[in-house]
């Protein structure tokens, strides 16, 4: 009887689907029996029963866990099947109630206690190294040239994915004002895309720490065929780790503190605040929260990306990042959210990978492609959607000198005016 109920629901859902124009859902259940319009570019194929309530729910990041584990196979577009599975979603996965004081005080607290658990040094070291240490030839697959793990930036829309990319790292070096000799450090620096475009098109003095073993070989083998030793070092290494008698010029963060979680924010801006010197310029750059309560993305969402892709992530709100950041002793001076360009590069991302399955499979197995088809362009659908956003975020150290910087009170070398961003 109860399965009989469920999949009343499930074909009521699909009907109003249909009828909202959203592509047709075909949904196969165990020995044969279907639900929806026979023939439809996207079908579920269930191997049980239990999906049945998932979908019934809209809980997508059950389903998606679903087919990674082989509950279901999911066939069609992938496009197309994101389509579906944001039309499946009943409630706006940002939204959260918003709790009286007593409660909120324990949320917090039982969400600080289990942010300081996710990120002890060694457990971020493991969880860095699950994600990132997949393979390097997987990730190459579908990745552009450098390998930029990390929102492009379109300058002019005609750009592919390689020059938006491009276009990325020259945005954030004219927005930190590079110059030559400037001791620069790029934490979390992936790939090295960053920390080489620095040291090459602006011949700083780089440092990139890193704690991925497959980045850092492959950066510090890049370092000698560019023949950049003693100008550029890779360091595998966790931020907290950084000596305070190091001092910088300029940092930037790209695509790192999302790891760094909730409760050790503050720790995090404290540490950068020491290592950079007095006027010197910070560039944060992550995803954030598109919701002011919401601590994860409904819809089981969330709980997905923690298990298959990201454990330990964390999304705090672009407001509650500015206080810490504040709270630090850092200025913020601008902050951008680039949001949409997120979404067009996890969909050039998603594309390349779907052109590249077999290819994939043979390197990472079908359980890890699995969760990456569903990861990229269901991250996409969320950009799109405003479920999640990225915002860049510049920021100083305030030197305390009056008359130093271009208008008396700046304090640090930014101008206090946009247009050098873009000449």
């Amino acid at each position: 009887m109860l399965e009989t109920l469920v999949a009343d629901r499930v074909r009521s859902r699909l009907d109003e689907l249909t009828a909202r124009g959203v592509p047709p859902l075909q949904v196969v259940l165990p020995g044969g029996p279907s639900l929806g319009p026979a023939g439809a570019a996207v079908r579920l194929v269930l191997h049980e029963l239990a999906p049945l309530a998932h979908l019934a729910r809209g809980h997508i990041g059950s389903l998606a866990e679903d087919c990674v584990e082989g509950r279901i196979d999911i066939e069609g577009p992938m496009r197309e099947v994101i389509e579906v599975a944001g039309a499946l979603v009943q409630q706006d996965p940002t939204d959260a109630p918003e709790l009286a004081a007593p409660l909120a005080w324990w949320r917090d607290k039982l969400l600080n206690g289990r942010s300081l658990r996710w990120h002890r040094t060694e457990a971020d070291a493991r969880q860095v190294q699950q994600h990132y240490d997949v393979s390097d030839a997987f990730y190459a697959l579908w990745l552009d040239p450098r390998r930029i793990y990390s929102c492009a930036y379109w300058r002019d829309p005609a750009l592919d994915l390689a020059a938006a990319q491009q276009a990325k790292l020259e945005h954030i070096c004219r927005k930190l004002r590079l110059q030559p000799g400037e001791r620069f450090l790029d934490i979390g620096a992936g790939w090295g895309g960053l920390l080489l475009w620095a040291a090459e098109h602006y011949r700083v003095q780089a440092t990139g720490i890193t704690l991925s073993r497959n980045q850092h070989a492959h950066v510090d083998r890049l370092i000698d065929e560019r023949g950049l030793r003693g100008q550029v070092a890779m360091e595998l290494l966790d931020y907290r780790h950084l000596p305070e008698d190091r001092s910088f010029d300029k940092i930037a963060s790209v695509g790192m503190f999302e790891h760094v979680g909730r409760a050790n924010l503050p720790r995090y801006f404290a540490k950068i605040h020491a290592l950079l010197a007095p006027g010197g310029l910070l560039l944060n750059h992550g995803i954030t929260a598109a919701g002011t309560r919401n601590f994860g993305l409904g819809a089981g969402i969330g709980e997905f990306i923690q298990r298959y892709i990201f454990p330990g992530g964390e999304l705090l709100h672009v407001s509650h990042v500015l206080r810490v950041l504040a709270d630090a002793g850092l200025e913020g001076l601008d902050t951008e959210n680039l949001r949409p360009h997120y979404a067009r590069t996890l969909w050039a991302w998603s594309d390349a990978l779907e052109a590249s399955l077999d290819a994939a499979r043979a390197i990472a197995g079908d359980r890890t492609v699995r969760a990456y088809r569903l990861y990229l362009a269901g991250s996409a659908m969320a950009f799109e959607r405003g479920w999640m956003a990225l915002h860049q975020t510049l920021a100083s150290r305030p030197s305390g000198d009056l008359a130093e910087g271009p208008m008396r009170g700046a304090q640090s070398g930014y101008p206090f005016n946009r247009d050098y961003m873009s000449r």
